[in-house]
């Protein structure tokens, strides 16, 4: 390298493959070669005192300005960029259309048949992709049945627990009954779930944010629609959670086929949460310790237990009935 300029070369002596050196340190010089882009090289010079007070008075309000966009966005619960899997493909048009009619849901891009995606009536601003049944079903788990059509979309923004508790305040919303789920990981029993929590009127459902899974095309279409209006609360810490749902009034009835009581005699007439484990192994002892009551559903014995979304669906029928 001569006359301290930046040496950029291709070959295998830096990189091969075509790779371009985009930075080079050269007689006490910085250079930054951006691509499509020129700079003069950067000098280490020493800065008045005036100047360095000016620049790192720059710095500390860029700074200030990022976090306090950085919080406005995390406290609306706004996700930013790609996910880690991809963005969630919904297919079936029940969910495909219940996506496109809810104003909060940003849909990315369409694949679907010609003869699907002509009765839809569509938006034109909509990337559509007209494919075959072939290539949507590789598009698809096995054996989904994707009736013409697939959807790509983005997450639902975050729905934060306070907000969900203070919708229960009004009067109707009283015997709303809130459903909390421990360690519930199957996305057809979370679906399904969804959809007895909005023909029986729940408030929402609070599940773990780890131990649950993420927005996907098996739960839209188990949850045939109510993916898209009824609340879904993520919380990092469910016994933190059930300590605020009692705060702010609820009476916390944990489901356990072991429990003495029945879910009618548990039930009270103000504000109900319902809490449920998973299937095999229930709910977990600092689960149990923060339920005010624990109840089982009447059922025969020769039968051990019920499907987790079953056994909600009656659940909330009772509440819905008391």
């Amino acid at each position: 390298m001569g006359g301290g300029k930046p040496d950029i070369r291709r070959g295998a002596s830096y990189g091969g493959q075509g790779w371009i050196r985009t930075s080079v340190r050269s007689r006490g010089q910085i250079y930054s070669l951006l691509p499509l882009t020129t700079r003069p090289p950067v000098h280490r010079t020493k800065a008045a005192p005036r100047e360095r007070e000016r620049v790192n008075g720059e710095t500390a309000l860029a700074c200030q300005c990022f976090t306090r966009i950085n919080a406005a966005i995390m406290k609306r619960g706004h996700r930013t960029g790609k996910p880690k899997g991809g963005f969630p493909r919904f297919y079936g048009r029940h969910a495909v259309t219940a996506a496109l009619a809810n104003p909060d849901r940003i849909v990315r891009k369409i694949w679907g048949t010609r003869e699907t995606i002509s009765a839809l009536e569509l938006p034109p601003v909509l990337p559509i992709v007209y494919s075959d049944v072939a290539d949507l079903g590789r598009m698809v788990p096995s054996d989904a049945p994707h009736q013409g059509i697939v959807a790509e979309v983005e997450a639902l923004d975050d729905i934060w627990l306070g907000d969900l508790l203070e919708g229960g305040v009004a009067d109707e919303a009283v015997r709303r009954p809130i459903l909390v789920l421990d360690q519930v990981t199957d996305p057809h029993n979370v679906g399904a779930i969804l959809r007895s929590a909005a023909a029986f009127d729940a408030l929402g459902i609070v599940t773990q944010d780890r131990h649950a899974p993420p927005e996907s095309g098996v739960i839209a279409r188990a949850a045939s629609g109510a993916l898209e209006f009824m609340p879904w609360v993520r919380v990092v810490n469910l016994a933190r959670a059930l300590d605020e749902i009692a705060e702010a009034g609820y009476w916390r009835i944990g489901l356990d086929g072991e429990a003495d009581s029945s879910l009618a005699k548990a039930l009270v007439p103000g504000r109900v949460a319902l809490v449920l484990g998973a299937e095999g192994d229930g709910l977990r002892h600092n689960s149990v310790q923060h339920c005010d009551a624990l109840a089982k559903l009447p059922m025969s014995p020769r039968m051990e237990s019920l499907n987790v979304s079953n056994a909600a669906a009656i659940a909330l029928y009772a509440c819905m009935t008391r």
